[in-house]
C-alpha cells in the first residue's frame, strides 16, 4: 500500500488541491529549514497574502529538524521515532471547513483507508474544547477521548498571532509489547503512539494574552508518514520498516557485518542521515562551515563517525544512494535527476573527514582516558577546529559514557575565534525586512510583469511606499522609496538574474529606478525622485535601461552550461549563478580545477554557438513535457505544473523565468576571465560578453602596450624571458652572499636527539630547517632571525616528542608575536627584536624539558 499516494488521493477526492512539497530552504527568515507541512501556507494563515481560489490543500512535505530551534539530530539512533528528515502528510483549510469535517476526514482515512482497528485508537482534545469532544463522540466511544491542557493540546505560532486547541489521534501498540510505568495513555512511553495532530486555528492571541476569535477559523493537520508505515507493517520502530530496512541491509552488506543489539544504533544513524544529506544536496545545499551548509556537514560527519565504529575506513555513503532511490525516487524525482552529483559530493566530503578521523579519535580517546566527570572544553574545541569534529559529534561520543563537555570553555574559545575572524552567519529571508504587504495585496492584487515583450511601457502607479515599506500618497523630490506599477516592464531579481534598473518619465519629471525586487509575489522597484513629486495614480513611461546587456549574459550562461557538459561530462550540474549587465558568474559541480586546455575548449565552444546565430525560442509547457524535452532544471527551485522553457535549438534547453537574447549572435563575444574553487566539488567560472567583452579586450590591449613599454621590447615574451634570466642571476648572487655571511649554527645532543636552537643573521630559515631534517634521523630545530625590526621564527621536528607547532606557540609571544603549524614544521613572526636572545634561551629550555 502506497500510503503517501493513498493520502493525497483521498483528500483530492474531498476537493483539496494537491500541493508539491516546498523546498527544504524556506522563504522565511525565522526558520533554518522547512520543519512542518504548514510552513508554505504560513502567509495564508496569517493573512499576509489572500486566500487562494481553492481554500483546501493537501501535501506530503519533506521536513528537516536538524538545526536552529527545531533540532532532533542528537536523538537519532537512540529512539524509535526521531529523524533528521521526515515526511509530513497534511490537509489544510483556509477559512473553509472546520472541526466537524476535519475530524470526519481524519477518522475516515484512519479507519477505512488505513483500516486501523477502532479498539486500537484513542483521541485527545483540549480541556476546554467541548465542541471537539462532542464531534469526536459521534465517531469513537467517549471513554476513549481524553482531555489535556495547553501543554499537550494547544498550538500557536508564537507568543502572539494565530493559535487554537488541537486534537490528536493515538494508536495503541499493545500492552503485550510495552508495559513500563510510562506506557499509559498520556504517559511518556511508546505504547500509545501519536499519529495525527489536528490543529483548530480559531483564535488570535494579542500581546496581553487575550484570545480573540478569528473571522475565518482554519485547519492545519499533520500525520507522520514514517510512523504510519511502521504501524501498517506491524513493527515497533520506524527503522524496522520498509522505509529504512533496505538501507540498513545494504550497510550490512558493505560493512560485511550484521547489525547487533550493541551496534544497531550506528546502522540507524547512517540510514537516517543518508536520507537527510541526499535530499539537502539534491536541493542545492552544499557542504560548508556556516549556516545550513554546516548543518549538512554535521549530519554527514555524524554518519561517517558511526560508519567508522562499524569498520568503514573509506567513503561508503554514495554506495547507499541507489537503495534510497529505489525507496523514494519514484515520488521525489530530484534524487534520480541529481544522483551523480549527490554521489560525488558525498564521496568528496566523506574523504575529507576520513583523512582526519583517525587523528581526531586518537586525541579523543587519549583525553577520555584522563576524564572523570567533565571532558575538556579545550580538547573538544581542538577536535572541532583542527580535526573537523562538530561539537554535537563529540557530545554524541560521550553520551554512552554519561559524560559532558566543558561547554563554558568550548564557547569561550569559539567566541574568541569568531571575534578574530569577525564571522557571523546571516539567514536568508524575504527581502521585505519587516514590511507588511497584506494590505497592498488585498487592495491592489499582484501586479503584472510585461517585460518579456517590452522594455518601455505606459504604466500606472498603483502604490507608492517609503523606504520602510509604508504606503504613502506621494514621494517628494529628492526622496527614495518604492513604486508598484500596475503593469511593469522591470524584471525583479530572481533565478540568478539581477533586477532591472531604468527610469519613470513623463512631461513633468524623471525618477530613477535603482533596483527591482520581489516581495511576497509583488514586483516593486526602488525609485529615487529626481526633480518633482511622484503621485499615486498617475501614468508614467517605464523605461528599462540595462536589459540588453543582462540578457546577453543570461543567455551566455545557458550556452556555458551546455559547453561545460560537452567538455567535462553530463554529471556537471548548476550550483548557482549571477547575471548582471557587466558579467556572469556560474557555479557548477566538478571535483577538480579545470585545465587551461579545458577552459579554452569551453570558451571556444560558446563562441562557436554565438557565431552560428542560433535563434532563441521561449515557450510554456507542462512540466512533464518540458522534462521529456530534456529541459534542465535549477537546483533548489520549485516549479509549478506549467513551466517556462528557454531553448537555443538543441544546444541548450532549460527551465528559466529570466530574459534572453532573440539570437545567440546578439551576445557578441564571450571570454572566461577566471576559473576558481568555491567549495569541495564546486567550481566557479566568471565571464564577460557583449559590451563588457569589448571593454575586456581593450583593457588587455592597453596592458599589453604598457608591458611592451616596460620591457622595452615589442616582443613581450622575449622581453619577459630576458627579465626572468636577470632575476635568476641576481638570486644566485644573493644566495652566495648570504651563505658567505650566515652565522655558524651550534648543535647539541639531548639523549639521542640532535637539538639546534640558534639566531641566524642571514639565509633562508625554512631551507636550513629542511636541509637539516633531511640530514638527521632525530632532530629538533628552532631558528630565529631579526631583520628590519621584525623577528622570524621557524621550527622543525623529526622523530621526536616535540611538536613544532606547540614549540612555536610557546616561544613566539616572547618576541611579541604568534604563529603555529604542523607537528613537524611551524613558523611564526614577532616584532620585538630586543627579546631574540631571551627567546633563544627559552626555546632551548623547552627542548630540554620536553625531550
Amino acid at each position: 500500500m502506497d500510503i503517501r499516494k493513498e493520502y493525497l488521493e483521498f483528500f483530492r477526492s474531498k476537493g483539496h488541491e494537491v500541493i508539491s512539497s516546498m523546498p527544504l530552504v524556506p522563504d522565511d527568515p525565522t526558520l533554518m529549514f522547512t520543519n512542518a507541512g504548514m510552513v508554505q501556507f504560513k502567509d495564508i494563515f496569517t493573512g499576509a497574502i489572500p486566500t487562494p481560489q481553492n481554500p483546501r490543500a493537501t501535501s506530503c512535505q519533506l521536513c528537516v529538524r536538524a538545526g536552529g530551534k527545531h533540532n532532533d539530530l542528537e536523538n537519532v539512533g537512540y529512539t524509535a521515532r526521531h529523524h533528521t528528515l521526515f515526511e509530513m502528510l497534511g490537509n489544510f483549510s483556509f477559512g473553509d471547513y472546520f472541526k466537524k469535517d476535519a475530524i470526519a476526514y481524519a477518522w475516515e482515512f484512519v479507519t477505512v483507508n488505513l483500516a486501523f482497528p477502532t479498539d486500537k485508537l484513542w483521541v485527545t482534545v483540549h480541556n476546554d474544547d467541548d465542541e471537539a469532544f462532542e464531534i469526536w463522540s459521534k465517531h469513537i466511544d467517549p471513554s476513549r477521548i481524553m482531555r489535556f491542557g495547553d501543554k499537550d493540546n494547544f498550538w500557536s505560532m508564537g507568543d502572539t498571532g494565530a493559535c487554537g486547541p488541537c486534537s490528536e489521534i493515538f494508536y495503541d501498540q499493545g500492552e503485550e509489547h510495552f508495559n513500563s510505568s510510562e506506557d499509559y495513555m498520556g504517559g511518556d512511553g511508546d505504547r500509545f503512539l501519536e499519529i495525527w495532530n489536528l490543529v483548530f486555528m480559531q483564535y488570535e492571541r494579542t500581546a496581553d494574552g487575550k484570545l480573540n476569535p478569528l473571522p475565518k477559523p482554519s485547519i492545519d493537520t499533520g500525520m507522520g508518514l514514517e510512523r504510519v508505515i511502521a504501524i501498517k507493517e506491524g513493527v515497533f520502530n520506524n527503522f524496522d520498516s520498509s522505509n529504512f530496512k533496505p538501507i540498513i541491509e545494504k550497510i550490512e552488506e558493505l560493512a560485511n557485518k550484521k547489525a547487533t543489539s550493541e551496534n544497531i544504533g550506528s546502522y540507524r544513524v547512517i540510514a537516517d542521515h543518508l536520507r537527510a544529506t541526499s535530499f539537502m544536496l539534491s536541493q542545492g545545499i552544499l557542504f560548508g562551515n556556516e549556516g545550513r551548509p554546516y548543518v549538512l556537514r554535521r549530519i554527514l560527519r555524524r554518519a561517517v563517525r558511526h560508519g567508522y565504529l562499524i569498520g568503514f575506513r573509506k567513503p561508503f555513503m554514495a554506495q547507499l544512494l541507489d537503495t534510497l532511490i529505489k525507496i523514494m525516487g519514484g515520488h521525489y524525482t530530484e534524487l534520480v535527476e541529481n544522483k551523480n552529483f549527490i554521489k560525488e559530493q558525498l564521496t568528496l566530503e566523506e574523504d575529507r573527514f576520513f583523512k582526519t578521523i583517525d587523528l581526531g579519535m586518537s586525541l579523543f580517546n587519549e583525553e577520555l582516558a584522563n576524564t572523570k566527570e567533565i571532558f575538556s572544553g579545550e580538547i573538544a574545541f581542538k577536535l572541532y577546529d583542527t580535526y573537523g569534529f562538530p561539537l554535537d559529534l563529540t557530545e554524541d561520543m560521550l553520551r554512552d559514557r554519561n559524560l559532558k563537555v566543558d561547554l563554558a570553555k568550548f564557547d569561550e574559545l569559539m567566541n574568541a575565534q569568531k571575534a578574530m575572524a569577525k564571522a557571523a552567519w546571516k539567514g536568508s529571508g524575504d527581502a521585505s525586512n519587516d514590511g507588511d504587504f497584506k494590505q497592498l495585496i488585498e487592495k491592489y492584487g499582484i501586479n503584472e510583469f510585461v517585460g518579456y515583450e517590452n522594455i518601455t511601457y505606459k504604466s500606472k502607479i498603483v502604490a507608492l511606499l517609503d523606504e520602510h515599506f509604508k504606503e504613502v500618497k506621494t514621494l517628494e523630490k529628492g526622496t527614495t522609496g518604492w513604486v508598484m506599477l500596475d503593469k511593469t516592464p522591470f524584471y525583479a531579481t530572481s533565478g540568478g538574474q539581477m533586477g532591472d534598473i531604468g527610469a519613470l518619465e513623463d512631461n513633468k519629471h524623471v525618477a530613477i529606478i535603482e533596483e527591482t525586487s520581489k516581495f511576497h509575489g509583488l514586483n516593486l522597484s526602488k525609485v529615487k525622485v529626481e526633480n518633482s513629486t511622484l503621485t499615486q495614480g498617475e501614468s508614467v513611461d517605464a523605461v528599462v535601461v540595462n536589459r540588453y546587456e543582462i540578457a546577453k549574459h543570461h543567455s551566455a550562461t545557458h550556452l556555458l552550461q551546455s559547453a561545460l557538459k560537452m567538455v567535462l561530462g553530463e554529471s556537471v550540474s548548476q550550483a548557482g549563478s549571477l547575471n548582471d549587465a557587466n558579467r556572469l558568474r556560474f557555479d557548477f559541480t566538478y571535483p577538480k580545477a579545470m585545465t587551461t586546455e579545458q577552459i579554452e575548449e569551453v570558451e571556444d565552444l560558446v563562441n562557436s554557438m554565438i557565431a552560428r546565430g542560433i535563434s532563441g525560442n521561449i515557450e510554456e509547457l507542462p512540466i512533464d513535457e518540458a522534462k521529456n524535452k530534456g529541459a534542465i532544471a535549477m537546483f533548489g527551485e520549485k516549479y509549478g505544473d506549467v513551466v517556462r522553457v528557454v531553448s537555443f535549438s538543441d544546444v541548450s534547453v532549460e527551465f528559466c523565468g529570466g530574459t534572453h537574447v532573440r539570437n545567440t549572435a546578439d551576445i557578441g563575444s564571450f571570454y572566461i576571465v577566471k576559473e576558481s574553487g568555491v567549495s569541495a566539488g564546486v567550481r566557479r567560472i566568471e565571464a564577460v560578453c557583449g559590451a563588457s567583452a569589448i571593454k575586456y579586450t581593450k583593457d588587455i590591449i592597453s596592458k599589453m602596450n604598457e608591458i611592451q613599454a616596460e620591457v622595452k621590447n615589442s616582443d613581450v615574451i622575449s622581453g619577459i624571458k630576458k627579465l626572468k634570466e636577470q632575476i635568476k642571476d641576481l638570486k644566485k648572487e644573493v644566495e652566495v652572499a648570504q651563505s658567505q655571511t650566515s652565522t655558524p649554527i651550534n648543535e647539541e645532543l639531548i639523549g639521542d636527539t640532535k637539538v639546534v636552537v640558534a639566531v641566524v643573521e642571514n639565509g633562508d630559515l625554512k631551507k636550513i630547517v629542511d636541509d637539516m631534517k633531511n640530514a638527521n634521523e632525530k632532530l629538533a630545530i628552532l631558528l630565529l632571525q631579526a631583520k628590519d625590526d621584525k623577528v622570524l621564527i621557524v621550527a622543525g621536528s623529526k622523530n621526536t616528542n616535540i611538536k613544532a607547532g606547540d614549540w612555536i606557540k610557546n616561544i613566539a609571544p616572547i618576541v611579541g608575536g604568534g604563529g603555529g603549524g604542523r607537528p613537524d614544521f611551524a613558523q611564526a613572526g614577532g616584532k620585538d627584536v630586543t627579546k631574540v636572545e631571551e627567546a633563544k634561551i627559552a626555546a632551548l629550555n623547552y627542548a630540554k624539558e620536553n625531550l
